[in-house]
């Protein structure tokens, strides 16, 4: 393999040059990615990690090279080499059983994005000291605490074995007006005295983008717990979360003595005092 005409670079390439083209050409041909290739992506590494390194690139350069490589590929260390054996001398059995390192990132997601999914550009660097940069989709109903996995995005500095995984740990960010348990979004509404008497309908905005009216029914108590069922957060098995509206009393201020003494009255024929 010409590993300059892989990256599509000169003979006398620089440093920056070859780290740009190998950036761009991983990127390109990752294969968990729309038109990418394996063996594209093997070779782009391959050739990378031999001209990155000086010793390596002058061993390459080397006309001696040439015989090298095609005395290595054709057995020439008593009867050929194979990856899979040096493993199973050191325990690691097949080189299947073998892969790159994971790697693990955390993403923060609003309560909304739970039920949409997110897209999101996740960088992060490699051991060679390359930054990363994938485009990935956060699903619909993810929890807060779950690591989503992409196949084949982590660590892919050791050519003979497969990469790694990335794993994305998730962070459901609560609001003022939603806290996240679980599945189910705990709120409060306030209400005053009159209408913690006689009732009333409260419009309740779901952070996913629907509007609900809870019926709060005449003779609520404060610190009462009401329930939206099935409007929580989503999960992938289908089964949402609840939403529950913890009731505040408030009592009014600027009373005169006259409106006390008729709330006393009512309060002496309701048996509340």
């Amino acid at each position: 393999m010409d590993y300059y005409n892989i990256l599509g670079v000169d003979r006398n390439a620089s440093d920056k040059e070859l780290k740009s083209a190998y950036k761009k050409l991983s990127m390109q041909h990752h294969p968990d990615r729309t038109g990418g290739s394996d063996t594209k992506f093997k070779q782009v590494n391959e050739a990378y990690s031999t001209l990155k390194d000086p010793q390596k690139r002058q061993q390459y350069d080397n006309p001696q090279h040439q015989y090298n490589s095609q005395h290595f590929n054709q057995g020439g260390f008593q009867g050929g080499f194979d990856i899979n054996d040096v493993m199973g001398q050191f325990g690691f059995g097949a080189r299947q059983q073998m892969r790159n390192q994971d790697i693990t990132i955390g993403c923060n997601i609003s309560i909304g994005e739970v039920y949409t999914g997110k897209n999101v550009l996740a960088t992060y660097r490699l051991n060679n000291g390359m930054e990363q940069t994938v485009d990935i989709k956060i699903p619909v109903g993810v929890r807060n605490g779950d690591k989503v996995r992409y196949s084949g995005m982590g660590q892919h500095d050791i050519l003979q074995v497969p990469p790694g995984d990335l794993f994305v740990q998730i962070v459901i960010q609560s609001t003022n007006d939603f806290e996240v348990n679980g599945l189910d979004l705990i709120t409060s509404k306030r209400l005053n005295v009159l209408k913690l008497i006689t009732g009333v309908y409260m419009p309740i905005t779901v952070p996913g983008g629907a509007n609900v009216n809870l019926n709060i029914p005449g003779g609520t108590q404060p610190g009462t717990l009401l329930k939206i069922t099935g409007k929580g957060l989503p999960n992938r098995q289908g089964n949402p979360g609840n939403i529950l509206v913890k009731i505040i009393g408030q009592t009014p201020s600027g009373l005169n003595d006259a409106d006390k003494k008729i709330i006393e009255q009512i309060g002496k024929k309701y048996s509340w005092l």
